[in-house]
């Protein structure tokens, strides 16, 4: 024992000289080599306002207009640059949406020659589709500058931009074709990433996401297929070492469901390209977070199908996934299956807290039910994966830290 101490101790100095020697510190030593962002839900409501939109003086002119949350949405943005993030995941619901849109047609260019887009013969145009265009343009005007700052924007669908309110809140084609025209161009522009990150995705395959008839959880629910194609909806990417999935929660047919089947040979051939980290982005938590008062009431994947919500689950943990989300408009970081995995449980992370009015109107007994936040990711040399939120108080108080924790190995 005593040998192997002194064989230790000489270890740990030479280690401590050669970061000496080479100016590095012990902090320093293990590296980030990859750090990223994530958050939903900055839609504005002008009808169901927060108290303490309310107590403000209501929405601003330009809000009640767009139906965004700028002020909670700039400021989170301003942190986020702040923080270097390299990537942003936004988890949905960016826009109001919920209508019944039918996508634009497309001024053209031939040979130098620009011609305008005619809408005629095009139907089902109303007030829905020229409102989701608009509210999707002050979004992406919103985010632009992160672009512009090495923070590439990786959007993620919500309800309100798949689902159609007056159609009993069902996703539709024309919704998704309408996602696709105003999101299609960062899902995913390689070169663009390349630029803005220094080095492109190491895998990405534009054909990879479900297709018409494929199932999404043949164990759970054997006869529920896909009806659409779910290309720039459901995807993923390798990058750095770590794999990303995004997934559509609400997809024409099958609202409310996870891809479970797709996830679970898109993560084993990931798996099979030497991925070492596995996260997921989708707007519907797996798990309602049931904050104080919240009764019975469920909001996530679980109110639809808790045998699908389950096959979903049964992926992440067999790959040591974290799953990101939104939709409640809430913090909260939870192992669900804690009491039967222990401590390699894998994390719910839910922040659809960007902006949009709170989930619960009245504080609770947990004061960060009631925080603007976000989660912020760092990825080290070592393999280690720390998940930082950070947040702030509906009267835009200081930032401050609502929790972190770090993944098992």
């Amino acid at each position: 024992m005593q040998f192997q101490s002194k064989k230790l101790q000489k270890a740990v100095f030479a280690f401590v000289g050669i970061t000496l020697l080479t100016g590095m510190s012990l902090a320093q030593a293990d590296s980030v080599i990859l750090s990223f962002a994530t958050v939903g839900d900055s839609r504005q409501d002008p009808i169901n306002l927060d108290p303490s939109q309310t107590a403000q003086g209501g929405l601003t002119g330009q809000d009640a207009h767009w139906l965004e949350n700028t002020r909670a949405w700039t400021r989170i943005m301003r942190s986020i640059q702040s923080q270097k993030a390299n990537l942003l995941f936004f988890n949905g619901d960016m826009v109001m949406g919920y209508g019944n849109g039918v996508q634009l047609p497309k001024t053209t260019n031939v040979n130098g020659t620009w011609t305008p887009a005619s809408l005629t013969g095009v139907t089902g145009l109303t007030t829905d589709t020229t409102d989701f265009y608009a509210q999707y343009g002050f979004w992406r005007g919103l985010v632009a500058n992160l672009m512009e700052t090495g923070t590439y924007v990786v959007p993620v669908p919500g309800n309100h931009e798949t689902q159609c309110k007056a159609c009993g809140k069902k996703a539709t084609a024309g919704n998704e074709n309408i996602w696709r025209d105003n999101m299609g161009d960062l899902i995913l522009d390689t070169n663009r990433f390349a630029s803005i990150l220094g080095a492109a995705p190491d895998f990405y395959d534009p054909n990879n996401h479900p297709v018409v008839g494929d199932t999404l959880a043949v164990m759970a629910e054997p006869n529920v297929t896909y009806t659409t194609d779910q290309s720039a909806l459901t995807y993923s990417f390798d990058f750095k070492g770590s794999h990303f999935a995004i997934i559509n929660t609400d997809a024409t047919g099958v609202d409310g469901r996870a891809p479970a089947d797709w996830l679970s040979n898109d993560f084993a051939n990931a798996a099979a390209r030497g991925a070492t980290h596995f996260f997921v982005f989708g707007h519907k938590p797996a798990y309602t977070y049931k904050f104080t008062g919240i009764g019975s009431k469920l909001s996530g994947l679980d109110a639809s199908s808790i045998p699908s919500r389950d096959a979903f689950w049964k992926v992440i943990e067999s790959y040591h996934a974290t799953y990101f989300s939104g939709h409640e408009h809430i913090f909260n970081m939870q192992q669900p299956l804690l009491s039967t995995n222990g401590a390699t449980a894998a994390w719910q992370v839910l922040v659809g807290s960007g902006g949009s009015p709170f989930e619960t109107a009245t504080a609770t007994t947990n004061p960060n039910d009631r925080k603007y936040a976000w989660a912020n990711v760092r990825v080290y040399q070592s393999g280690q994966v720390q998940i930082t939120a950070y947040g702030f108080d509906e009267n835009y108080g200081p930032t401050t830290v609502l929790q972190s924790i770090t993944l098992p190995q």
